[in-house]
């Protein structure tokens, strides 16, 4: 690097006519000097201002973080103009079959696009870390104001005009985690085309994640989360979902027999005026359950007990003991369940392992690196 100075040197004058003699003597040998080292091919200034014209026009390639975040940016203002328009997204149209057609679209556009990537800039800017900082940073952003915020339970719409409090419907959160879906399968096919065997841990962590992302996603529509009312003595096949409607079940859940058991009855003083007195207070439950009979139409039956944190599995369902029912009379509770089924859940599953799979990997790959870098002999 260069440093020039086009100011006088700070020489104490003693001529004054020898001072400014000195002055324009010293302002021409430098001016002549800067102009022999800017008509140089390769002068440090012009590679400066090169460097620095580089640096404050975006889009310029190759592309760095400040592209990713200015593309982060556009999504957020894209998805909060249709929040605004189209309100939430209603995933219950993504149900079976068309979740499994929208995925296999987009593992199709996913291929074609990375077909044409050398066509396509912003296909190859996908597969840097530039780009993948940019998104994790909006994904965490976002993920942090969920988490900060009340949600509203099950399908109910958002509670504020936004749309913060129902983050699972909210597009700006769903195109963010779109675009960090698209980074890392395009990253893992990059992955896939150029395999090494050192790119085997970060291979396996980035199919799980992509996995466990798409599949908790897309399978969102076909989750179902039901209550069951039943008596004793009478099989029930309705439940209801959190919209109070009828939904009629597979299956059907006889209860046979409903188990309380209580703590036993305290003794507590109450101050009553000037008074006192003793009142006998309200048992409180230690353990209720059901044992009961369940049936499918493939005529499978499961004599079981179902209590609380303990469900029974059939057919795809986790049936769940949610509470009791009193209002009848102690002789007819109504003992009510909880159904859950998730088709998509196993596949989430795999993603997490793999992950994890991943994780250990890189691990043990990260110690053999270490290993062997340590035992190199220095070159002399």
């Amino acid at each position: 690097m260069i440093a020039i100075s086009l100011q006088p040197s700070p020489k104490k004058q003693i001529n004054v006519e020898h001072g400014k003699q000195g002055i324009a003597i010293n302002f021409a040998c430098r001016t002549i000097l800067l102009q022999i080292i800017l008509s140089s091919k390769n002068n440090p200034i012009s590679h400066f201002c090169e460097q620095e014209k580089n640096y404050t026009i975006m889009w310029n390639k190759p592309w760095t973080i400040r592209e990713g975040l200015a593309i982060g940016g556009g999504l957020i203002i894209i998805g909060q103009l249709l929040q605004c328009f189209t309100g939430g997204i209603d995933w219950q149209l993504f149900a079976f079959p068309a979740n499994l057609i929208t995925l296999g679209f987009y593992l199709l556009s996913l291929g074609v696009l990375y077909v044409f990537r050398k066509r396509l800039y912003v296909v190859q800017y996908f597969c840097t870390p530039s780009a993948a900082v940019a998104a994790i940073g909006f994904a965490l952003v976002l993920t942090f104001i969920m988490g900060i915020t009340r949600q509203a339970p099950g399908v109910s719409p958002a509670i504020d005009p936004i749309g913060l409090s129902y983050m699972l419907t909210y597009w700006p959160f769903v195109l963010v985690y779109l675009w960090l879906s698209s980074i890392i399968a395009l990253t893992t096919l990059h992955q896939i085309s150029t395999f090494r065997k050192r790119k085997l841990p970060s291979l396996v962590c980035h199919v799980g994640l992509f996995i466990a992302l798409v599949c908790g996603t897309l399978g969102s529509a076909d989750q179902r989360n039901l209550k069951m009312y039943c008596l004793a003595g009478q099989p029930e096949w309705r439940a209801f979902d959190d919209q109070g409607n009828v939904v009629e079940l597979p299956l059907a859940i006889e209860l046979q027999r409903f188990i309380l058991e209580e703590y036993p009855a305290e003794l507590q003083k109450v101050g009553i005026g000037k008074g006192k007195t003793k009142l006998m207070k309200m048992p409180s439950p230690k353990r209720y359950a059901s044992e009961v009979h369940i049936y499918t139409k493939e005529g499978e039956t499961l004599a079981t007990t179902i209590e609380v944190n303990k469900p029974a599995h059939l057919a795809g369902w986790k049936i769940y003991q949610y509470s009791y029912d009193e209002s009848m009379g102690a002789t007819h509770r109504v003992s009510i369940f909880q159904l859950v089924a998730d088709p998509w859940l196993p596949f989430v599953y795999l993603g997490i392992g793999l992950l994890l799979l991943g994780a250990v990997l890189l691990f043990f790959s990260l110690g053999k690196t270490k290993d062997i870098t340590s035992s190199t002999p220095e070159q002399p």
